[in-house]
């Protein structure tokens, strides 16, 4: 199943470009006539389907061994481990706001927090636990629905938080040493976690520092239209949550603690709150969840028929010709271009920034190995693109769970999130002046 058995092709990316035309044309399209709320008019989950139907007609193929393929890809372990993680997040969030607890933490943090801070708070803390967690999707779950509460008490834009806690925790995603990227990224690149850790710490702290000061003007105009009371017990659960991710403890161990505490608090604080309720609650997050986890995996579904057809495999063969033949000028240049681009577009096909460096490691370690590009740039240059895409992806599973915990089209979190988009410019701006300078002894020196 996971064997090429049909030749690179580039039609095989139609699919894709269907689906995106689907569902960000129409979208666009309302927007220009005026329509509210136009993202949300036709499902991504809809739009998705005459793109399957499109990639299950490619290809002389029998049917039945096509929608095998597809089905190979909807479950896939990195689909079913991402949707799980979207119904203990829901849990977690609806068991929270059904106890008070979102109201709780939110009140407390602008009690003692001025609202122009508020967005590089989030961001901070956004990396920070990204950075100890090592999974982006763990600190969405945990932090974003706190941020979705701060929009609905100041006039901070909901989209702009989004934004902000996706930024926050792509970046400390890419710079954990436990994160799944950085492992598959130092892997496929043999290069040491540690010496990869300082080449992207040179790279993004500048995109960082960039994004707070972006925040912070951003939220200069940010007041605060209600502050209500708190009481700390339901602020407990999320305190306990983020102590434990920043702990570095498994993030379906974080987000069930978070589900079983903030049940016992309400049990506790709330006269009338009931098992059956807690259970009620639990449910009804699940199924706030259902739209994302369908679309994951059909997603996944459609990502394994390109792969499958030859179009994933079309795309890298080009980009490895394209940067062998630019190599004969500037050849350090070309080949971190050419990396670069490789992560970037398998990152774009698949919407797993994982499963793009894992697919894409070989042959970016021989366009390396090629035009003298040294390993910890080319590990750090796979994780770096392959967080932008990741998320400025709007069916990416990062930038979906927070706009469904958010109730906004993914969409606009993609356009609030400041954090990839300067990181773009950074990291492009790094390639082209082959900064930071790395020392040849050192780099000889790498196992």
């Amino acid at each position: 199943m996971n064997q090429q058995s049909i030749p690179p092709r580039g039609s095989a990316l139609l699919p894709l470009l269907l689906f995106l035309a689907l569902f960000i044309g129409t979208g666009t399209v309302l927007t220009i006539q005026g329509k509210s709320m136009a993202f949300y008019q036709l499902s991504a989950a809809v739009a998705i389907l005459p793109a399957i139907a499109l990639a299950l007609l490619m290809g002389k193929e029998k049917l039945d061994k096509k929608i095998s393929i597809f089905l190979h890809g909807v479950g896939d372990i990195n689909i079913v481990t991402m949707c799980v993680i979207y119904l203990l997040a829901g849990g977690f969030a609806s068991v929270a706001k059904a106890i008070g607890g979102v109201d709780a933490t939110v009140n407390l943090g602008l009690a003692f927090i001025p609202a122009e801070l508020v967005l590089p708070g989030l961001f901070t803390i956004a990396a920070f636990v990204a950075t100890s967690m090592g999974t982006s999707m763990g600190t969405i779950a945990a932090i974003a629905p706190i941020a979705a509460g701060v929009g609905h008490q100041t006039d901070i834009s909901i989209a702009m938080l989004m934004g902000t806690v996706v930024g926050g925790a792509m970046f400390g995603d890419n710079l954990s040493m436990i994160s799944d990227t950085t492992i598959a990224a130092t892997r496929t690149q043999n290069c040491a976690m540690s010496d990869k850790f300082k080449m992207n710490f040179r790279i993004v702290t500048p995109a960082a520092l960039g994004t707070l000061l972006l925040l912070g003007f951003l939220g200069t105009s940010g007041t605060v239209t209600n502050i209500g009371d708190w009481e700390f017990i339901r602020v407990v659960p999320y305190l306990v949550i983020l102590g434990l991710a920043v702990a570095g403890v498994n993030v379906f161990v974080v987000l069930a603690t978070g589900i079983v505490l903030a049940g016992g608090v309400g049990l506790t604080v709330i006269p009338d709150y009931s098992l059956l309720q807690f259970a009620q609650d639990i449910y009804s997050g699940f199924a706030s969840m259902h739209e994302i986890l369908v679309l994951s995996m059909l997603v996944g579904g459609l990502g394994e028929l390109i792969r499958f057809n030859g179009g994933l495999q079309w795309l890298l063969e080009r980009v490895n010709s394209l940067a062998r033949r630019a190599g004969r000028g500037n050849t350090r240049r070309s080949g971190e271009f050419g990396i670069a681009s490789l992560v970037a577009l398998a990152d774009a096909c698949t919407a797993n920034n994982t499963v793009a460096i894992i697919l894409t490691g070989r042959l970016a370690k021989e366009i390396a190995a090629d035009t003298g590009v040294d390993p910890r740039r080319s590990a750090s240059l796979l994780d770096i693109f392959s967080c932008i895409v990741q998320g400025m992806t709007p069916y990416a599973a990062q930038v979906l769970l927070a706009g469904s915990i958010a109730g906004i089209s993914p969409v606009a979190v993609v356009a609030n999130n400041w954090y990839c988009m300067v990181l773009a410019v950074i990291s492009i701006g790094a390639i082209t002046t082959g900064l930071p300078k790395i020392k040849k002894q050192a780099a000889e020196s790498l196992a």
